[in-house]
């Protein structure tokens, strides 16, 4: 195994729930009842704040408890749990019907949505910790145009796959280049990669994943 994904922060020194079976349930679980109760202040607040006070509102409580360890949990299954609450929070927000759907109304508000936040979430971690991440061209000597890309390390055990180090560097290499070309610039970076997302409303990490940066 590459010796920089030992230096991946373990998910046990952040305070995150796993039990014995590897799974993030138990602590998805956890975040489902937190954010259940900021579902219910915003509800209880909607009808006496303003749209801006409700995001900043949104912000301070429920975005906390979303992005918080996201990098690790983010892509497991039963995290569509949180995503759905987070449209249900959007939705009273806004006063929009159950019915409705979430995308415009995630690019109004400029407010990721929950597999876009990951993503964002994801990258920033990859961008602040590049010493862990190995490019195409230390890896193989092939004069092609993907050798500045990460190097993605094969793998068969999808646990692993789904972990901060495989999927950092498979996400950041379907970034359109003109935002690969400010990773040294970490605050303009991270301007460019929030308004790339909060634009294109990634539902999915396949969604990102099968985007056509030719589209751009």
């Amino acid at each position: 195994m590459d010796k920089t994904i030992t230096n991946v922060p373990s998910a046990k020194f952040l305070g995150l729930l796993i039990d014995d079976t590897l799974s993030w349930d138990k602590h998805i679980n956890q975040i489902a009842t937190k954010l259940s109760s900021a579902c219910y202040a915003v509800w209880a607040l909607t009808p006496l704040l303003s749209v801006k006070a409700l995001k900043m509102l949104y912000f301070s409580y429920a975005h906390s408890i979303i992005s918080y360890g996201i990098i690790f949990w983010g892509a497991s299954a039963n995290s569509i749990k949180i995503f759905r609450l987070q449209k249900k929070i959007l939705r009273i927000m806004t006063k929009s019907k159950k019915t409705e759907s979430c995308r415009k109304l995630f690019k109004e508000m400029e407010i990721l949505p929950f597999y876009s936040q990951y993503i964002f979430s994801l990258l920033m971690y990859v961008v602040k910790n590049k010493h862990l991440f190995a490019k195409n061209w230390e890896i193989h000597s092939h004069n092609t145009r993907t050798a500045n890309d990460l190097h993605v390390p094969a793998a068969n055990i999808s646990k692993y796959k789904k972990g901060a180090y495989y999927m950092g560097s498979k996400i950041y290499n379907q970034l359109p280049n003109h935002i690969k070309d400010l990773v040294n610039k970490e605050k303009i970076f991270k301007k460019a990669l929030q308004r790339f997302l909060i634009d294109n409303v990634f539902y999915s990490v396949d969604e990102f994943l099968n985007y056509n940066v030719n589209n751009i």
